[in-house]
């Protein structure tokens, strides 16, 4: 009988499980290739944690692995209800700070840099420490872009839709709920999966990717819907992003407020330096600002600082004795 043990924490209501014990050792090589090995021969694993009956359908993973870049403190793989995503912002933020609770890092006040080789690339966070405990944790995003602007589709009973497709780690559509009689607080959860995912799956079929490093990061992630309020203000802007295989996330999606940023500094609805607040169905709250301009690939891109809270919620150890199939995982919606 396999023993695998976890950390939960969650940030902004998003649960993170993080792997501590019982994972088969993967083998060395490149990061990405870390991530085909687990996907092709460890998948089953994946659906123990995050499946029932000791997941859910929208749980979230994170599993450490051996750092293959120069100046990583960590590497990990991030996993979900689909697979295994190339970024994850609120997986960061809770990594963050379990760096500097296990000292994985040396602590040091106030702020303790924590280098994440993430699929995507290298992701530096920065924990807050103050007499000895870790607080709030941001982080520097890969480049981030704008891939394609003001496009449109044609979803039956729907219409004609507006969208942008921008990449913060993950590429992700952008669209405005409204254009499907969406509004936050009134409409239902359930109405906002169904217009995201009927998005996506019109992208995936119709609008090919390409990234222009690596080609395992080019495809859609997901869609974001937002309340519409690109332009800066003071006032937080709403949105809920739909991934993987409709999975909903919590938190206002930390790779997702790295693309939402890079688009609205792409169209100038916001400035370098300017700190805008994202927030989720929750009503959780991540703060970004864009630090600084760079390119990728042939991209004017830029590199993103998002930062929140993350917290503990239990720790646990799983097992799956032999004839127990539902065991296995399995999952109900």
């Amino acid at each position: 009988m396999q023993t695998l043990t976890v950390t939960d924490m969650h940030t902004g209501g998003e649960p993170v499980r993080i792997v501590t014990g019982g994972y088969p050792a993967v083998p060395a090589g490149t990061i990405l290739e870390k991530r085909a090995y687990v996907r092709d021969h460890l998948d089953h694993l994946r659906k123990v944690l995050m499946f029932e009956p000791r997941g859910h359908y929208d749980m979230y993973g994170v599993l450490p692995v051996e750092p293959d870049l120069p100046g990583a403190d960590l590497a990990v793989l991030f996993m979900h209800n689909e697979g295994y995503s190339t970024m994850c912002g609120h997986a960061t933020i809770a990594l963050g700070r379990y760096a500097v609770d296990q000292g994985l890092v040396e602590k040091k006040e106030p702020v303790t840099v924590v280098n994440i080789e993430a699929p995507c690339g290298l992701v530096v966070a920065s924990v807050e420490v103050r007499d000895g405990k870790a607080g709030a944790v941001s982080f520097e995003s890969v480049p981030a872009f704008l891939y394609a602007r003001d496009r449109e589709v044609t979803l039956p009973g729907v219409g004609k839709v507006g969208f942008d497709v921008a990449y913060g780690g993950a590429f992700y559509a952008l669209a405005d709920c409204r254009q499907f009689g969406l509004e936050f607080g009134r409409s239902r959860v359930r109405d906002f999966v169904d217009a995201a995912t009927a998005l996506t799956d019109k992208l995936k079929a119709e609008f090919p990717l390409s990234h222009p490093a690596h080609a395992d990061l080019g495809f859609l992630y997901g869609t974001i819907l937002t309340d519409g309020k690109d332009a800066f203000s003071s006032e937080p802007t709403k949105n809920v992003c739909v991934f993987a295989e409709a999975e909903v996330d919590r938190s206002p999606t930390g790779s997702g407020v790295t693309a939402r940023l890079a688009a609205m500094y792409a169209k100038g609805q916001i400035g370098l330096g300017q700190t805008r607040l994202f927030e989720s169905i929750t009503g959780s709250r991540f703060s970004g600002a864009v630090e600084r301009t760079t390119t990728e690939g042939g991209h004017d891109a830029i590199v993103a600082r998002v930062g929140g809270r993350a917290f503990y919620s239990g720790k646990a150890e799983f097992s799956v004795e032999p004839q127990d199939e539902l065991g296995r995982g399995f999952l109900l919606r």
